[in-house]
Formats: structure tokens, C-alpha cells, sequence
């Protein structure tokens, strides 16, 4: 029994590639990707539904700005490289069905993310927050040079290296950030994945997740010793 982990980028077209030869040449029994049940649905367009104020406050409104924002962004960026944001869970969906693999949604539901993350992220945060914004749209050219995106190429996955400094660096800077959308998640997309081995002993598993949630998710599942 094994776990194969596989860091995407949401909008690379080397992610595509490697998830097509995973799933095709490695041929798991599982796929597990990092989704919950809402996200996959509007992913794969089953609803499209309105946010209303109930929604808001059910997750916070810091939680749906920074939603909002984010998606704003993963979309000026997906148009950039001609794919749309979420294209790698889409794909390992899609192939998984087509290869007649059994996908399994092993992310945390989004609202509980945004609600912790309304609830957490610090007003010392939100101030960061302006500032990094201000300075992407007003110094873009500096920002990028001292994050050490400056020759970043938006169709491939960033190294390793890389994808370690910057989540060192929201580490840092945003904690309760680094807490509710990576570290928290981290854990409970293990606990999925640990569920479905001790469910499915002799089965092969490829996950799908995010390249900053890999290394992490790695050192956790050490302990059970399926990781490759």
C-alpha cells in the first residue's frame, strides 16, 4: 500500500502533464484530491449559484474578501498562461473517471477554511496585507524582484526551494494565515488519507494537492510510512 503525493500548480501546464502520466502510467486506485464537495461542484460547473449575505456570514466577511481576492488573482494569472484556475484538480478528476479510478475529496469543507480564517487572521496581518497589495500594484516590478518571482514562469511548477521559502516567508509574516490555510489543512487532508488506507489496505493512492501543502503533508504521513 502506497500514497503517491503530487504538488500542482492550479494554473501550470506541467502539472496537467505529470497528472496525466500519473494516473496513466501509474495507475492508482484511488485519487484523492485536494477539493471539498462544494468546490468540486462548482469546478466541474454543476451550480453556479449567487453568494447572498447569509453566505457571507456564515464564513465572515474577511473570509470571503480574501476568497474573492483570491480568485481575482488566480484568475488575471490563469489568463496569462491560457488555463483557467483549479485546471489541475479538474484534470485529475476528469482522467480519474475516465480511467474508471475511484476519486475521494480529501480537502477540509471551504467554509470551515474561511471561517477560521475570519476568525484568526490578526489586524497586524490585515495591515501586511495592505501594504503587500500596495506594493504589487503600485511597485510590482521591486515586489516581485524581493520575492524572488521576478522570472517566475506561470507554466511550470516552482521549485521546491522556492515553494519553501514562500511558505516560510507567509509563515512569518502571516501566521494565523499559514495556520488556517495550510497547516490545518495539511493535518486534516492526512487524516483523509490515513482513513482511506486503513480502508483500502491493498490499494495504490495518488493524491492531488497544491505544491505548498506537499512537503508538509509529507513529514506527516512519515509516521505511517506509505509516503513516496
Amino acid at each position: 500500500m502506497t500514497i503517491h503525493l503530487i504538488g500542482t500548480s492550479h494554473i501550470a501546464q506541467q502539472s496537467l502533464r505529470e497528472i496525466k502520466t500519473a494516473i496513466e502510467e501509474g495507475q492508482p486506485d484511488l485519487v484523492a484530491v485536494e477539493l471539498d464537495s462544494q468546490r468540486a461542484a462548482a469546478l466541474l460547473q454543476e451550480h453556479k449559484g449567487k453568494i447572498s449575505l447569509a453566505d457571507i456570514a456564515k464564513v465572515g466577511f474577511k473570509g470571503y474578501l480574501f476568497a474573492k481576492i483570491g480568485q481575482y488573482i488566480q484568475q488575471k494569472l490563469g489568463k496569462m498562461v491560457g488555463l483557467d484556475p483549479g485546471s489541475d484538480m479538474k484534470t485529475a478528476i476528469l482522467l480519474a473517471k475516465k480511467n474508471k479510478k475511484q476519486v475521494v475529496l480529501i480537502d477540509q469543507p471551504i467554509q470551515v477554511t474561511l471561517k477560521k480564517f475570519s476568525k484568526e487572521l490578526t489586524w497586524k496581518e490585515k495591515g501586511r496585507f495592505a501594504a503587500d497589495i500596495f506594493k504589487g500594484i503600485f511597485f510590482r516590478k521591486q515586489y516581485l524582484k524581493e520575492s524572488g518571482l521576478d522570472n517566475l514562469d506561470l507554466r511550470t511548477v516552482p521549485s521546491k526551494e522556492l515553494i519553501q521559502k514562500m511558505v516560510g516567508e507567509m509563515k512569518k509574516r502571516y501566521p494565523s494565515v499559514y495556520k488556517t490555510l495550510v497547516a490545518d489543512r495539511n493535518e486534516y487532508m492526512v487524516k483523509q488519507l490515513v482513513s482511506l488506507l486503513r480502508k483500502n489496505p491493498d490499494q495504490k493512492i495518488l493524491a492531488v494537492v497544491g505544491a505548498g501543502h506537499e512537503e508538509g503533508m509529507k513529514k506527516l504521513l512519515l509516521n505511517v510510512e506509505v509516503v513516496r
